[in-house]
C-alpha cells in the first residue's frame, strides 16, 4: 500500500498566559486528505465543544475567529475524535498525520487523557516544520504563514482557524510531495 496522508491542525481554548484548571482542550479540528501523489481529497471540519473551560476567553474568540456559540453547539471530544479516526482511516498502517509542529500532537495526546480514550494513533504524527527547515536547508524553523510566503503562496481564509491552516499547510506538502523523507 502506499502512504495517505492527513494534512491537519487544531485550534484550541487560550488565554493570555496560563489556562484555568491547567487545560488547552480543543476548539476545531481541520484536516484534509492527500494521496501519496499530492492529489487532495476529502476535507474534515469540526468543532468541539470544551468540557474543563466551556467558556471560550475574548482572547480566544478574537485570534480563532471562533465564536462561543460554535462551541457550545458543537459534539464533545469523544464524539468529534471518533467521527475524525473513522474519516481519517488513521488505524490503518498506510496512513500518516501531518502538521506544522509539535503542538497539534501534544493537543490530541492531552485530550484524549482527559477523557480516558486511546491516543496510541498520535505517534503516526509528522512534524512538517522539522522536515521543511532541513528539506530548506534554513537555520530555524518558520512560521507557516512566512513559509507559504517563502514559496510563493498567499494564505487564503483566516489565519488560527483549523480548516484554512490546514488547506494552506496542505500547499506546502503537496508542492514537495516527492522530497519530504517521510516513512
Amino acid at each position: 500500500m502506499e502512504l495517505r496522508y492527513i494534512v491537519f491542525d487544531l485550534e484550541a481554548t487560550c488565554w493570555r498566559g496560563r489556562p484555568p484548571n491547567g487545560y488547552n482542550e480543543i476548539i476545531e479540528i481541520g484536516a484534509i486528505k492527500v494521496d501519496a501523489y499530492g492529489d487532495p481529497g476529502e476535507i474534515f471540519s469540526r468543532f468541539v465543544k470544551p468540557t474543563v473551560n466551556p467558556l471560550l476567553s475574548p482572547f480566544c474568540k478574537q485570534l480563532t475567529s471562533i465564536t462561543q456559540e460554535q462551541v457550545d453547539s458543537a459534539r464533545p471530544y469523544p464524539r468529534v475524535i471518533q467521527e475524525f479516526l473513522d474519516w481519517s482511516e488513521l488505524l490503518d498502517d498506510d496512513v500518516k498525520m501531518i502538521s506544522w509542529g509539535e503542538n497539534d500532537k501534544a493537543l490530541f495526546s492531552s485530550d484524549c487523557k482527559l477523557h480516558k480514550l486511546d491516543y496510541d494513533w498520535t505517534e503516526k504524527h509528522v512534524n512538517l516544520k522539522q522536515h521543511y527547515k532541513e528539506l530548506k536547508r534554513h537555520t530555524k524553523h518558520m512560521g507557516l504563514k512566512n513559509a507559504l510566503t517563502h514559496e510563493g503562496f498567499e494564505f487564503d481564509g483566516d489565519p488560527h482557524r483549523g480548516i484554512d491552516d490546514a488547506l494552506n499547510l496542505a500547499k506546502i506538502f503537496i508542492k514537495y510531495i516527492d522530497e519530504w523523507n517521510i516513512q
